[in-house]
């Protein structure tokens, strides 16, 4: 696969990731290329070639939500994880909704592409 794909891919997940943990804005203890990092080995299971969510995407997860402590953090990584999953060709919002409670990680809502950030706490 193209470099600049999986790049993009990533970055999608990312968001995705974050939006679902309903992480911040501007991210104080992350940075939006540490989210993406930490979220692409759930890009195959958002985008439907997955089956299985994989231990690692829900190490991500868990790792991105422990790391977003404070409201703008949280905020912060929602709005990385929206612009990426926004990107993603084939998302599943069903998948996506569906990966917090997957992992283990309660949220107070579903992670969507239309989830607003702002009314994250």
């Amino acid at each position: 696969m193209c470099s600049s794909m999986v790049l993009l891919r990533v970055t999608c997940l990312a968001m995705m990731i974050c939006m679902v943990l309903g992480l911040p804005q501007t991210l104080v203890a992350l940075t939006c290329g540490q989210v993406n990092t930490k979220l692409a080995p759930c890009i195959a299971y958002v985008t439907g070639s997955g089956s299985d969510v994989p231990r690692s995407c829900c190490n991500g997860i868990k790792v991105i939500n422990n790391e977003a402590k404070t409201k703008s953090d949280r905020q912060a990584a929602c709005r990385c994880i929206k612009t990426t999953v926004s990107e993603l060709r084939d998302l599943n919002v069903e998948k996506l909704a569906g990966l917090p409670s997957k992992c283990g990680v309660h949220l107070p809502y579903k992670p969507s592409p239309s989830t607003d950030c702002n009314k994250i706490e």
